[in-house]
Parts: structure tokens; C-alpha cells; sequence
């Protein structure tokens, strides 16, 4: 048992109460937005912008999915599916504002309003704005049996195994208020087992689901992506030797030259000195091109 000896727990001397209670300040850097109910906090109402869609999310690796998707589908000649994109700031809790809450009652991006019919509904989670969207536009879902059950298989994988990438090591390694060996060393290895995963398949087929890029490739993109690159969880990638997982390596760099993936990647996203591309909202392609522009400009 684990508190059979509390002096070896972690902090030392910790035993779980029978019943547990919420400590405010616990969380350590997510405490101010982190709580054990749900509903709103606050009144505040969404913005609407002109376009079919609008969407209201922040460019983490889930956000990053609608975003893809969008720019993707519209790369491909899909003109109804322009969007604004409003940047939600979870950071200061603005998914627990009303108007959000309404259109999402988890309180977690991306959440996406569709107005291109008669009647505007709301779709929430990211997997399931990528599937409306493909079904909807007929892109990136195969209708042949065989190869969506292939995609809708690693859309899934990637819906369950990103928990383990993100809230367990992301969390262990890069946010808690201190460094636990067991917890870093548990995700550690199945982040580990993951990569292996990935990479077998990927040595076997172009994309992750086969032949064909889909929305597996958008959906799992953002987060193993984006740790190949080394922009996920400080030093990350050179923990887990991500660059030993060759056919991922190669993967990663050829959806990443995709332009789909470079214009939605950046949006809903604030600007840094070490990034200067990124834009808060999305509401033309003006506003992506701008964005892109700071990259030729730099290496101009």
C-alpha cells in the first residue's frame, strides 16, 4: 500500500484522507482554473462573426485539430467552410464563461457553431467537429468500409491515448510542483510504448491510417508532432528519444510541410517573441497570410 510507510510518499508523510476534500490553492500551475464542478462561472456572451462556422477554442494540440481541419478543407476548394475563429483563454477561465458554457458544457476547447443550415447547432470535442466536418464536406473520411473503419480506429486511439501524452508525463514532467520518479517513469513508458506504436504503423503506410491522409493524421499530428519538433513539455523530446522513432520522424516533417497544417497551427494563438507568426483570431485568409508572412520575412 502506499501509505503504508507515509514518510516514503510523496510529499513526505501524505496519507489520502477517507473522503476528499478541494484545496483551492492544489493544481500547482492550473490551480486558478481547475475545479471539481462544473457549469458557469461568470456571464459573458460569444462573439458571432459572418462566416458558416465559428469557432471558439485555443491552439493547444486539441484546438490545433479544428483549426487543421478548417484550413485543410478549404486548401482542398471547400469554400463553405470559412470560419472565424474567437480565441478562448483558458488561462484566465473563459471557458467557464456563460455563452461558452452553453455551447459546451464540459468547458473545454475546441467548440464549434455551425450556422450553414437552416437551424445553427453545436458540436463539441474535438474528434467529433473532425468527423462532422469530414462527413460534411466529404474530405478526409474514406467512405469504403474497410479504410474508415481503418481511420475512425486511430481517430479513437489518438482520443484515448493523448490523456496518458498530455495530463500524465506533460503533467508529471514539465507542471507538477515537484518531480515524483514513479509518476514520471509510469508515463514515461507509455508515452514510450505509443511512439512505438506510431512508428511501426507508419513503417507500414504512408499516413497512419494507410494510403491516404485523413483526419487520423489531423487528430494525432498536434500532439506527437509537435513533441518530434521539441515544442511540447520543455526538453521532452530528448527524454523520450523521440528522434530514434524514425518513420514518425519522417511523418511529423511531411505533414508539417503541408499547407493546411502551417496556416492552422496558428491560429488561436498569442503572438511571442520567439514566434511572432501567431495570431489570437482567425476571420479571412488575410488574417492567416499576414501570419505566415512574418516567416518570410524573417528569412527574408
Amino acid at each position: 500500500m502506499a501509505d503504508s510507510d507515509p514518510a516514503n510518499n510523496q510529499p513526505p508523510g501524505y496519507v489520502p484522507a477517507k473522503v476528499w476534500e478541494w484545496k483551492q490553492g492544489n493544481g500547482g500551475q492550473f490551480a486558478n482554473i481547475n475545479r471539481p464542478v462544473s457549469g458557469a462561472t461568470h456571464d459573458k456572451q460569444l462573439p458571432v462573426g459572418e462566416h458558416p462556422f465559428q469557432l471558439y477554442s485555443l491552439g493547444t494540440p486539441n484546438g490545433q485539430k479544428a483549426t487543421i481541419m478548417l484550413e485543410e478543407l478549404l486548401a482542398a476548394g471547400h469554400s463553405g467552410a470559412e470560419y472565424d475563429a474567437w480565441l478562448i483563454n483558458i488561462g484566465e477561465g473563459d471557458q467557464f464563461g456563460s455563452g461558452f458554457v452553453d455551447i459546451n458544457p464540459n468547458s473545454k476547447i475546441p467548440a464549434l457553431i455551425d450556422r450553414s443550415g437552416a437551424e445553427p447547432f453545436n458540436i463539441f470535442e474535438s474528434g467529433a467537429i473532425l468527423v462532422h466536418l469530414a462527413e460534411k464536406f466529404g474530405a478526409f473520411l474514406p467512405t469504403d468500409p474497410a479504410k474508415r473503419a481503418a481511420v475512425m480506429s486511430w481517430l479513437m486511439w489518438q482520443m484515448g491515448a493523448g490523456p496518458f501524452l498530455g495530463g500524465g508525463f506533460g503533467h508529471f514532467y514539465a507542471y507538477a510542483p515537484f518531480k515524483i520518479e514513479y509518476a514520471i517513469d509510469r508515463y514515461a513508458m507509455e508515452v514510450k510504448r505509443q511512439l512505438h506504436v506510431l512508428d511501426t504503423q507508419l513503417g507500414k503506410h504512408e499516413y497512419v491510417a494507410g494510403d491516404d491522409y485523413s483526419i487520423a493524421d489531423i487528430a494525432i499530428w498536434p500532439w506527437y508532432g509537435t513533441l518530434v519538433r521539441g515544442g511540447a513539455y520543455g526538453s521532452a523530446d530528448a527524454f523520450l528519444d523521440v528522434k530514434s522513432y524514425t518513420n514518425l520522424v519522417r511523418w511529423t516533417q511531411q505533414i508539417g510541410e503541408r499547407e493546411g497544417v502551417k496556416r492552422g497551427r496558428i491560429v488561436n494563438r498569442n503572438p511571442t517573441d520567439e514566434d511572432p507568426t501567431l495570431i489570437p483570431e482567425r476571420h479571412s485568409a488575410a488574417d492567416v497570410d499576414a501570419g505566415l508572412a512574418q516567416v518570410n520575412d524573417a528569412v527574408a
